[in-house]
């Protein structure tokens, strides 16, 4: 185990995470247990308070591009996230996610879009589709077409809904032109 991993929370930052299944199981085979992951990722969001900007939910590993908590760190929420879909996915298996998550702090336009790119094309690279449209369980859709599904997506469309339903700004995003960055 790395002894070296340093995250930097608390920097108003975005936050590029990826996490894995216990060996790269596929812990995610289909549509019901992939929802479920969908379902507890909401959750998170609104008890954390955390803007979701990007997921993708593999067979094997999920990747998700997150702004930092209010309430808790980022640490904290990852973990309940994780020990949520476990709880409700884990069979007889001792274990369901690996320890440790990858999470790389996202300062510049030019990494959100890079990482983004990158979530959104990986089922594809993986052959599990032809085109990132055709997969069910990532944020590609909404931001191709302003879907509203299971989680709710930070983005221009979210900010331009919130503006017309309450007739002013969005709290979260003042200008839903600029990509979320500290």
């Amino acid at each position: 185990m790395p002894t070296l991993l340093r995250r930097f929370h608390h920097s108003g930052q975005t936050h590029f995470i990826t996490f894995s299944c216990w060996h790269r199981r596929l812990h995610f085979p289909d549509a019901t247990s992939r929802t479920v992951f969908e379902t507890a990722l909401e959750r998170i969001r609104r008890d954390y308070l955390l803007c979701v900007y990007g997921y993708v939910v593999m067979p094997d590993h999920v990747h998700l591009l997150l702004s930092e908590s209010s309430r808790e760190t980022l640490a904290v929420a990852i973990q309940s996230l994780k020990q949520g879909v476990s709880r409700r996915l884990i069979a007889d298996a001792p274990h369901f996610w690996q320890k440790r998550y990858y999470d790389f702090n996202v300062h510049k336009p030019e990494t959100f879009q890079e990482k983004l790119h990158y979530m959104h094309r990986n089922p594809v690279r993986k052959e599990l589709c032809a085109r990132p449209e055709d997969w069910e369980w990532s944020s590609f859709r909404h931001y191709a077409t302003g879907l509203e599904g299971i989680v709710e997506i930070e983005s221009e469309w979210t900010a331009n809904k919130r503006e017309r339903t309450a007739g002013r700004p969005s709290p979260l995003i003042d200008d839903p032109t600029q990509a979320p960055f500290a």
